[in-house]
């Protein structure tokens, strides 16, 4: 049988590849922001309002303004290309819900570790946190208005990060600059991935 012009068969759609990333960090640093900014549906979150019974357990210093705080984690998806989608979840930020970490860590390509230079202590837990689990991690500096701004160089040491670890400024409501972010986050977790597998084929 002979098929003409109109009956060549094309090939099926690929279907996108789906990558989990976690978006973490300390309590009030724009998690949730950070994931509504670049969500392409409408973000799941988990927010309930600060009371004063929390005040002595959530450390509010520095964002004495926030009125509400992320208790399980935050969900949104954006598609950087046909061929590939990011599920981004978000962390909770209070010492008493990183129990929660664990079971959202699973299956993670890698993380964005969202820092405020106000408050570059509170980066430290989410830090080790992706070290000891060997979870590839970007640093993004989120630059809060009114806020100090140093040099990259003097972030990554007051951070005692590793050299191979991504470090970029952000604005975490800015869709493009945390696409950015997302972007670099999958292309360091990529090239570790590939430095893992490389001994092995040799």
């Amino acid at each position: 049988m002979v098929f003409g012009r109109s009956s060549r068969r094309t090939a099926p759609p690929v279907a996108p590849v789906t990558l989990k990333l976690l978006v973490a960090g300390g309590f009030g640093v724009g998690k949730t922001t950070l994931v509504g900014a670049v969500s392409e549906i409408r973000p799941l979150r988990t927010e309930e309002s600060l009371t004063e019974a929390g005040r002595p357990v959530d450390d509010t210093e520095g964002v004495e303004a926030k009125a509400t705080t992320t208790v399980a984690m935050d969900f949104g998806r954006i598609t950087l290309r046909d061929d590939l989608v990011l599920y981004l979840f978000g962390t909770p930020g209070q010492d008493r819900f990183w129990f929660l970490w664990d079971e959202l860590a699973q299956g993670a390509l890698g993380a964005v570790v969202l820092a405020d230079t106000r408050r570059l202590d509170d980066s430290f837990a989410a830090i080790d946190y992706f070290e000891r689990r060997g979870l590839p991690f970007t640093v993004a500096v989120n630059c809060f208005e009114g806020a100090a701004r140093f040099p990259a160089e003097t972030v990554r040491t007051a951070l005692d990060l590793d050299a191979d670890v991504p470090l970029l400024m952000c604005d975490a409501r800015e869709r493009e600059s945390v696409k950015d972010v997302l972007v670099a986050v999958v292309e360091h977790a990529l090239t570790q991935a590939d430095r893992i597998r490389r001994p092995a084929a040799t």
